[in-house]
């Protein structure tokens, strides 16, 4: 009886390391972050140009992402759209932290306690005006702007690089600004 008890225990123990260190992933493999990343060029408001979509932005129009510093030097995140299908205004509010260093890209963020997703800024304009931003695995990918449209020529090199990182950028939704 007690090989069985040690035998579950270790399977559980086993499966919970497994569990957290692949929640921990936060950066998708052979994808690498902006370095040097400048945090304060960062900070305000973005326009989301393009996302692979997924439950938490299902129908969602209008959407932005603003970024401030809270005083423990966390990022505040402030995500906000429009629920076409609800009609009504959705925000989400989180907070990221960086993973290694504040000079590097490569955050993660959490809306939901203590569960953080990879938020990693792998290409950046040098004025900071225009990003492409992957999650934790090739199902999460963003494209922002400062403003609500970005040049073709800007938007042609973001495409690029998201495949050449291996994301299918023909599953991109084009959001809707109003």
């Amino acid at each position: 009886m007690k090989k069985i008890n040690y035998l579950i225990g270790g399977s559980l123990l086993a499966l919970g390391t497994l569990l957290v260190l692949n929640s921990c992933k936060t950066i998708p493999k052979g994808v690498t972050a902006v370095k040097p990343f400048d945090k304060e060029k960062y900070l305000g408001k973005w326009y989301e140009l393009a996302r692979l979509d997924f439950h938490f932005e299902k129908n969602i129009i209008n959407a932005t992402a603003e970024y401030s510093l809270n005083e423990d030097g966390s990022i505040k995140v402030v995500n906000r759209g429009y629920d076409i299908k609800k009609q009504e205004m959705k925000e989400s509010v989180g907070k990221a932290k960086f993973v290694d260093s504040p000079e590097e890209g490569k955050l993660k963020v959490s809306f939901f306690g203590p569960f953080y997703a990879g938020y990693n800024v792998v290409a950046i304009d040098p004025y900071y005006k225009y990003a492409l931003v992957a999650g934790k695995n090739h199902d999460y990918l963003w494209i922002l702007s400062r403003e609500t449209t970005m040049p073709e020529n800007v938007k042609h090199e973001y495409l690029q690089k998201a495949r050449e990182l291996g994301y299918d950028t023909s599953k991109l939704l084009w959001t809707q600004h109003e």
